[in-house]
């Protein structure tokens, strides 16, 4: 049974698992598909129209208002990514035909040469080119790094009116104090801008300390004064730079080099959050605040939640990965990271034993060698010829057998 809203993508298939993920089917509080255990970003789910709502909800109530429209109808806010398309006219043996290539994004700049020299300075694997690997990078990205629950209460699993609103006031707060979209610029025009802020406006000393800086610089060192605040090597006068407002005009990154520090991803569509001097993707930025649970991949916004495993839960969410029966109290195993009931870890997980052919309990002990495992009882680790308890002995391992001396095994083998 789909409760509501779980209509969404149903069916999409799997990008990791291909043909043995019979499609999407969101699971009822966890982000992830019930059919293969895979996430919400491996399946393409996400219509393009959806993902333009989920950034057009994110601009709205910023100063980005100028990236999204307002939908006549629902007045719901949307996106207005720059896709931009290029023609090259390319010569074929009778006449000239036409190649275009579309960007399903593209830095939203008057000068087009500039958006695309800043499209080619990306690694080609990440441009955004329809149809190619690219522009699967930029959808899962944009799925993995902006979470629509990371801003959107309504898109979380069963919170209550008091986490509702400590989540909208947490949302208003990063979009007032970090949030923001990177601008494609050359170096030169970044420090103009910087030098007009600093006459008009003396108040602001974070840009004037800097600017100072920059100003001393002699005209013969041009080519070389910009630097990468990522990556400190100089940047080229005439390639575009990416420049962060609220970092300051006194920094400037490489298109490439304008990535997450946590997850050292690109950041989709020039998304960032700036946070004690570094960039963020969403994700990562309000990990930097906030709990996140591990079982449903939300922000915890209840003063009570579980640690177990160098990870935090949701109380409700601390289950068995397997059947999820709730685990406070019980005994569990922690299969990939993900923790399993001990009957679930039996029946799915377990090794067997290669001496009596049943499941070893977690919780005994065992012998290990290679792939093979046994009960570390005189019953199931012996000598596959004559049966010696080999448990603290010497043993001779071939394949799945173990003998205690060279006899047994040449007795074994002839």
């Amino acid at each position: 049974q789909m409760g509501l809203g779980h209509e969404q993508g149903f069916g999409a298939p799997c990008l990791k698992c291909k043909d043995k993920c019979e499609g999407f089917e969101l699971h009822f509080w966890r982000k992830i598909c019930r059919n293969c255990k895979c996430g919400q970003e491996e399946h393409d789910v996400l219509t393009s129209n959806e993902e333009d709502r989920k950034v057009g909800k994110l601009f709205e109530d910023t100063k980005y208002t100028t990236l999204i429209a307002k939908l006549k109808n629902d007045g719901i806010p949307m996106y207005k990514r720059n896709v931009m398309i290029l023609t090259n006219p390319v010569p074929a043996k009778k006449n000239i035909s036409i190649n275009t290539v579309t960007y399903e994004w593209a830095p939203p700049v008057q000068n087009q040469t500039l958006a695309r020299q800043y499209m080619q300075m990306l690694p080609k694997e990440k441009q955004p080119v329809a149809g190619s690997e690219g522009a699967q990078y930029r959808k899962k990205q944009l799925a993995k790094q902006l979470p629509a629950h990371d801003q959107d209460p309504s898109k979380c699993h069963e919170l209550s009116p008091n986490e509702v609103k400590q989540m909208e006031q947490f949302v208003k707060k990063y979009k007032n104090e970090a949030l923001g979209v990177g601008d494609v610029k050359l170096p030169g025009e970044v420090e103009t801008r910087a030098t007009e802020k600093n006459n008009v406006n003396n108040g602001d000393r974070g840009t004037s300390a800097a600017v100072g800086v920059m100003e001393d610089k002699s005209p013969h060192q041009k080519a070389s004064q910009y630097s990468c605040y990522c990556c400190k090597l100089n940047m080229k006068e005439g390639d575009p730079a990416v420049y962060a407002e609220r970092a300051g005009y006194d920094k400037l990154w490489h298109p490439a080099c304008f990535v997450c520090c946590t997850c050292s991803e690109l950041l989709v569509d020039m998304i960032y959050f700036w946070k004690n001097g570094k960039l963020y993707c969403g994700r990562h930025y309000c990990d930097s605040e906030k709990p996140r649970c591990a079982g449903c991949d939300e922000l915890i916004f209840s003063n009570e939640y579980t640690q177990a495993e160098g990870q935090n839960w949701h109380l409700k969410h601390f289950c068995c990965f397997d059947c999820d029966c709730v685990l406070a109290g019980e005994i569990y195993v922690m299969v990939n990271d993900k923790p399993v009931c001990k009957p679930c870890y039996v029946k799915n997980h377990a090794a067997i034993c290669q001496g009596c052919h049943n499941a070893i309990d977690p919780e005994v002990q065992r012998v290990t060698y290679n792939s093979f495992n046994w009960h570390a009882t005189p019953e199931c680790f012996l000598c596959s010829c004559c049966s010696k308890c080999l448990i603290g002995q010497k043993f001779m391992p071939v394949e799945g057998m173990v003998f205690c001396s060279v006899e047994c095994k040449k007795k074994m083998m002839s």
